[in-house]
């Protein structure tokens, strides 16, 4: 079993910056990648950004340049920071955790969200 919980969402005014984090815990043997996806009202769940065990970093379109994400040293925490934060980034932001168990098994794990809101 593998839990997923994000913190740091919250009320910001547009133009400033906001930083996510997200701890994987649980029976895991190795990670395979740590990323986020948001969701917004009324639309489909989108990548924001995920970074690979390799340390390589894919983003979505709207993420590049004002987003980053990271992994501390291989371990179980990932952050995203955001930056010129802009109302239509309001949505539900998710933690997204590929993850071997000490079982053996390959998963695909999610936390519950972190609510960010962008607005004067």
């Amino acid at each position: 079993q593998v839990q997923v919980v994000e913190s740091g969402g919250g009320l910001v005014r547009p133009g400033t910056s906001l930083r996510l984090s997200c701890v994987a815990s649980g029976n895991i043997r190795s990670i395979h990648f740590m990323g986020w996806y948001r969701q917004a009202p009324g639309k489909e769940r989108e990548l924001v950004g995920r970074v690979a065990s390799g340390g390589n970093t894919y983003y979505g379109d709207h993420a590049k340049g004002r987003f980053t994400v990271s992994r501390d040293n291989g371990g179980n925490r990932a952050t995203l920071q955001m930056t010129r934060l802009k109302p239509e980034d309001t949505a539900m932001y998710y933690c997204n955790v590929g993850a071997t168990t000490t079982q053996n098994r390959l998963g695909d794990y999610w936390g519950q969200g972190t609510q960010v809101t962008v607005s004067p």
